[in-house]
């Protein structure tokens, strides 16, 4: 990604107490055997319960160990929510050009609206593979104050709708953005329970109080086109998404949806979807169900948690193959983080971009993503 057209909701972690590599670097052949994991899942109904220790399927999906990913299953509601977001990005993609101009934000690095092309693949080829629409799902306008919507465009904006066009796109992004906060918010409570059994968090300094009172969390819907004699970069397991480690808190994830001419299908490459590096520096495919409710860790909460939590970097798939001719694919991905305002307390050691982040600091999250971009994008 170039500054103009950043995302602030993914940075390649350029080295790490992990000893990954730089993202460039990942490079891998198709025929490599590369394992399967299906990730650890909570029930709904557990994760209701204030009062279960879920501590050890915290750890075996966030943990030092873990994937830094674990699903949700049978949440109510999810199902019908999912398919009903998914099935308008095609529509949305579709609609004339004219219209989606109207739907973009360059002031925000196209952050808020529609954003085609302008991000780049690891190859510095524009990536003009998927198309994204982005808005806030809990608030339209997370703030009317200039000076913060001009020094921070990309989390203070105000949501762009297609009112006239696709009408029935902001309710059903809405629907689905909030259940997976609520969700969300659930499981960092949980989160914060195994956290505090190795270190003590102040009152309403866990990542539950942290996500429940920020006005800038973002989802982002993504629609992949139907490929095209092959996709380029296609060998590559970073062909529909780079390798990257999630700049925020936390990430909810839906199963995506493929189509072809509009009728939903089952994927033909089992190999597509998503991948990550774990800690001992081995390459996995992660698999969960497509009623389940996938969480990732971002690289904020492992600072604050102390390592507790754990991100990892991470990588999409093409489909491949004569098969996938056509295909398409729709998924939505919800970025929580803390607000721009956030006071954050960074620990005593800080392993994670530890050459900017002086020992005991106190940053505000706005401040903190600022360095980072004059760091790796400036």
């Amino acid at each position: 990604m170039n500054m103009q057209t950043l995302s602030l909701f993914g940075f390649p972690r350029p080295i790490s107490q992990h000893g990954v590599v730089p993202a460039h670097a990942m490079s891998y052949s198709s025929q490599t055997s590369i394992p399967y994991l299906t990730t650890t899942s909570i029930s709904f109904t557990q994760l209701q319960d204030k009062n279960a220790d879920l501590s050890s399927k915290i750890e075996q999906g966030f943990g030092p160990n873990g994937l830094g990913i674990l699903s949700v299953t049978d949440v109510p509601g999810y199902s019908s929510l999912r398919r009903n977001l998914l099935h308008l990005a095609p529509r949305l993609a579709n609609l004339p050009k004219e219209v989606k101009e109207e739907l973009e934000d360059p002031h925000s690095r196209y952050n808020f609206g529609w954003s085609h092309g302008k991000e780049k693949l690891e190859s510095g080829k524009p990536d003009i593979l998927k198309g994204s629409f982005y808005a806030n799902p809990i608030l339209d306008t997370p703030t009317t104050e200039a000076s913060l919507i001009q020094r921070y465009p990309s989390y203070c904006g105000s949501n762009i709708w297609p009112k006239n066009a696709l009408p029935e796109l902001e309710e059903a992004f809405k629907a689905l953005g909030k259940l997976i906060f609520e969700v969300g918010l659930m499981l960092a409570y949980h989160c914060d329970q195994y956290v505090s059994k190795g270190m003590k968090i102040h009152k309403d300094e866990g990542l539950e109080s942290i996500l429940r009172r920020s006005r800038c969390h973002k989802g982002r819907l993504l629609y992949y086109f139907p490929s095209q004699q092959g996709i380029p970069d296609g060998n590559s397991l970073s062909s529909w998404c780079g390798w990257h480690t999630d700049h925020g808190s936390l990430t909810g994830l839906t199963c995506g949806i493929f189509t072809r001419d509009g009728v939903e299908i089952v994927c033909p490459d089992s190999g597509a979807g998503l991948y990550i590096r774990t800690r001992n520096d081995q390459i996995v495919k992660v698999v969960y169900g497509e009623d389940d409710i996938a969480y990732q860790i971002g690289e904020t909460t492992e600072i604050l948690s102390g390592g507790y939590l754990c991100a990892t970097p991470h990588c999409v798939q093409a489909a491949k193959g004569e098969e996938s001719y056509g295909i398409e694919r729709s998924t939505f991905a919800l970025f929580m983080q803390p607000d721009w305002d956030e006071k954050l307390k960074f620990p005593d050691e800080v392993h994670i971009h530890k050459e900017l982040i002086p020992s005991n600091a106190v940053l505000t999250f706005g401040e903190y993503s600022e360095m980072l971009l004059d760091k790796y994008y400036h």
